[in-house]
């Protein structure tokens, strides 16, 4: 349907969790109560600095949580999804579901 526009435009994304490899963590973190830090590295594919760099956007953000404690001597760092940033996802989810329903209808 021409010059039907959608619901959800990009500008509406939540730009914060758009980014590749924020949007992997928060979505792990959805599926996982808390995830470690060499946990959450591995699924990434990333390394220590760039995991580092983007938790702690998400961190300053309230979308996640950061626990830091020792296992005997060893520091140990997890991660864990808060309230907002389930909704953050939930709502960025939505978002890219209507502009895909969208899309789609329109090239019908």
């Amino acid at each position: 349907m021409e010059g039907h526009a959608p619901d959800a435009t990009p500008a509406e994304l939540d730009r914060l969790i758009h980014e590749r490899i924020r949007l992997g963590i928060v979505s792990a973190l959805a599926v996982n109560e808390s995830l470690s830090f060499n946990a959450l590295k591995s699924l990434m594919g990333t390394t220590d600095g760039n995991l580092s760099v983007h938790a702690r956007k998400l961190e300053d953000a309230g979308y996640i949580r950061c626990t830091k404690s020792f296992e005997g001597r060893h520091p140990k760092t997890d991660f864990a999804l808060t309230a907002t940033g389930r909704k953050a996802l939930e709502r960025y989810l939505g978002h890219m579901e209507a502009i895909i329903k969208a899309t789609r209808e329109n090239h019908r």
